[in-house]
């Protein structure tokens, strides 16, 4: 159970359940996402790593993480149950210690169940000439068939 202060509109019962902070909302992004997240710096040390909770439904649009050398992005699931897809792949049903690897230049999206909180470590892998490019939001109908 964590001591970190639990934000406004997540459940105190899911907060206390990770071993990291919640944070603070994902304001700088939200046009990026369809629904609610938060956003809690982790480290910026050797890799920038942060955990990021969505609540139910809550996902981020497709995006590109752009390296030249490098680069990519780590998930690791600390709460809940939510997906990654990288385009053109089946998504990936992520729970407590699933890691998914986006390697650099892939196009990707990634967020909560349909009905479940969901927290991931997200890992920024260190790299050369990187970018990020968001893009459309992913499509209502495919993720209405995830369970």
């Amino acid at each position: 159970m964590n001591a970190y202060p639990i934000p406004v509109g997540v459940p105190t019962a899911y907060a206390q359940s990770l071993m990291f902070p919640v944070g603070e909302p994902n304001s700088a992004y939200a046009q990026y996402f369809t629904g609610r997240s938060w956003l809690a710096s982790i480290s910026n040390e050797q890799m920038s790593m942060a955990n990021v909770t969505f609540e139910p439904g809550c996902i981020n649009h497709w995006h590109i993480h752009h390296a030249t050398r490098g680069g990519g992005q780590m998930l690791i699931c600390v709460g809940g149950r939510g997906y990654a897809q990288t385009e053109g792949q089946e998504p990936v049903a992520m729970t407590p210690g699933t890691v998914v690897h986006i390697p650099a230049n892939t196009k990707h999206w990634h967020g909560a169940a349909p009905g479940s909180w969901f927290s991931h470590i997200a890992i920024d892998v260190p790299g050369e000439g990187k970018s990020n490019e968001w893009l459309e939001p992913v499509d209502e109908t495919e993720y209405a068939k995830l369970k």
